[in-house]
Order: structure tokens, then C-alpha cells, then sequence
């Protein structure tokens, strides 16, 4: 039996960190742009390619966790696939459910990193997800898809192998999922144990506004009320909020000396899964997930910076004042 099946698509990620750029935002901080000239030139300060993608990043990070992990992704039959299954197998994770794709190319994306600001272009492929005969597991991982996926009956399919199974689902819904209206699946919300979304998406799904003013207690329980018994909504250097289905918690961040922020989010609903694995409550498990946050932005890339079960137990103790709490 396995600890954590993650589900969803893995990448290359090819990093560029650049110097020559400014941000404009609205006066009150929002909206927020990045800019460099059209048509220039732009020099590279230094150009990385690593392995990354929502799915990937959990697989790993949780097995660097000690659980038993496997990964359902599907590869094109290129340098890049067999990077990716390479680096998995490296990382400890089951490798098994990988789907090469003949005559196709992997996923692809160009992270182009600003004073430590990530902004990401990204291209999936049009995969068939056909979710293979999975072995039973405890938890299931369900992140970020290609827009194919709404032509494949994945969605079905996960929602039977949970039903069959009894594993606890932590669905974190990537773009194409919420375009395509996560409410369209009621079973398998009401079949998720955690629901994880950032506070801008968690103001799309359930119909606000982004210039909206909605407090997070309305958030976590409008998310709550279309079937997950527990819901995380994170708000950036702000820290994240949960509500376990009886009381409402928050949480900063902990200290980091940021270099680059992509995968944060990755790792930190990760070490909250993994936290829950081990049988911590909400607001313990929401300690990991900043925990592992904070270290993945002090490496490039998503999962260099994700940690070790052990450097998992001294970031936390090192940081034993920083609590999530009720409120």
C-alpha cells in the first residue's frame, strides 16, 4: 500500500533570472505588472532547467518526507520525459503510473525570475489522461492538469478509485481546472479531505469579485460548503488561513531569505498533507506547510529547497513560536 498518489502534470522548467526590468502596479499596490522592452535585447543573469510541475514537485517533496509516493503524469518520448522519470526515480517516488507518450514532446515552461518575483509561461500538452489500475494508497494528491483533461473522463475516474478505495483526497486545482468550474464536480468535492487554493482563486470559484473585500472566514467556509471538510486559503508574504469544519486558524510565514518563489505553494500544501499524514491536526500541519514554504524560496527552483523529514523536525522546532492560531 502507498502513502500518497500524486495526480496531475509534470514539466521542465527553464529559468531565466533577469535584472533588467521594472514593476508597475495600481497605486494601491494591485494589479501588479512586469516589464521589459519590447523588442530589446534583454540580458540573462543566469539560465537554469530543472524538473517541476504541480505533481511532480508533491511526489517528490513527499517522498523526501518519508511517505511512499507514486506519481500519475504523462511524458512526451523526449530528452525531456526521461529527465523527468529519471529525477523521480532519483527522488525515491514510483515511477510506475508515468505515461510516455510516442511522437510527443513534455510539457514545457519559461520561468522568468525578478527580484525574486516568479512570473511563468506555461504550455501543457494535450495529454489523454486515462488514469491507470492505481494500488490502494492513503492519500491522493489531485493538482494541476492540461486543458485536455475536460475530453478524458479523469475527473470520473479519480472519483470512483476514491470512492472504491476510501483514500482522503487533498485536491489543489490548477488554472484549467477553475476555468472549467470546479463546482461541475459536487461528488468529488464532497469526496475531498482538504481543499488548497490561493486567496484570489478562492474569490473566482465561489463567485466574487477580485476588487471585492472578503474576509477569509468567508472564504474557507464558502469553500467548505461545497463539500471538503477542511480548506486552506494562503495570502502570499501574509501567511494562510485554514478551518478545520469547528474553528478558523492563521499563520505567518517563517523567516527565509527569498532567491526565488516558485514552488512555494507546491511545498507548502505538501508538508500540510504530509502533516495530516502523520496525524497532526490543522493547525500543526499548517506549521509544515510554512516551514517547507519558507525553504523552497531559498532555492531556485521548486524542489531544491523542499525538506527532509528530519530538517522538517528542526525547522519546526528551530520556529516553535510560530503557531497557527484560532481565530
Amino acid at each position: 500500500m502507498l502513502d500518497l498518489i500524486s495526480i496531475g502534470d509534470a514539466t521542465i522548467d527553464n529559468f531565466v533570472m533577469i535584472h533588467d526590468a521594472e514593476v508597475k502596479c495600481n497605486i494601491d499596490k494591485t494589479n501588479c505588472k512586469l516589464c521589459i522592452d519590447y523588442g530589446d535585447k534583454i540580458s540573462v543573469d543566469k539560465l537554469v532547467h530543472l524538473v517541476a510541475g504541480n505533481a511532480a514537485n508533491n511526489a517528490v517533496g513527499g517522498s523526501r518526507l518519508k511517505l511512499k509516493s507514486a506519481i500519475y503524469v504523462n511524458v512526451g518520448s523526449d530528452p525531456s520525459g526521461e529527465q523527468i522519470k529519471n529525477k523521480l526515480k532519483e527522488e525515491g517516488v514510483d515511477t510506475r503510473y508515468i505515461k510516455v507518450n510516442e511522437r510527443m514532446e513534455s510539457n514545457l515552461s519559461t520561468v522568468i525570475n525578478f527580484q525574486g518575483e516568479r512570473t511563468i509561461l506555461v504550455y501543457h500538452q494535450p495529454w489523454k489522461y486515462d488514469l491507470p489500475d492505481l494500488d490502494r494508497t492513503k492519500w491522493v494528491y489531485f493538482t494541476s492538469v492540461s486543458k485536455s483533461f475536460t475530453q478524458t473522463n479523469l475527473i470520473g475516474q479519480l472519483t470512483q478509485y476514491l470512492e472504491r478505495q476510501g483514500s482522503r483526497l487533498l485536491y489543489n486545482p490548477g488554472t484549467y481546472q477553475m476555468e472549467e468550474g470546479v463546482k461541475k464536480n459536487p461528488q468529488l468535492l464532497a469526496l475531498t479531505e482538504l481543499f488548497i487554493v490561493n486567496k484570489d482563486e478562492a474569490k473566482r470559484i465561489l463567485g466574487f469579485k477580485d476588487e471585492e473585500d472578503v474576509s477569509f472566514k468567508k472564504l474557507l467556509r464558502g469553500i467548505c460548503d461545497l463539500g471538503p471538510k477542511m480548506a486552506i486559503v494562503t495570502d502570499g508574504t501574509e501567511g494562510s488561513y485554514g478551518y478545520d469544519g469547528e474553528k478558523y486558524y492563521q499563520i505567518g510565514i517563517f523567516p527565509a531569505k527569498l532567491l526565488e518563489m516558485t514552488g512555494a505553494g507546491d511545498g507548502y500544501a505538501t508538508a500540510v498533507c504530509a502533516g495530516l499524514f502523520y496525524g497532526e491536526p490543522l493547525p500543526e500541519a499548517m506549521r509544515w506547510g510554512a516551514a517547507n514554504g519558507a525553504s523552497v524560496v531559498e532555492q531556485i527552483g521548486p524542489q531544491a529547497g523542499l525538506l527532509t523529514y528530519d530538517k522538517m523536525q528542526e525547522k519546526l522546532q528551530q520556529n516553535s513560536r510560530i503557531v497557527a492560531k484560532e481565530i
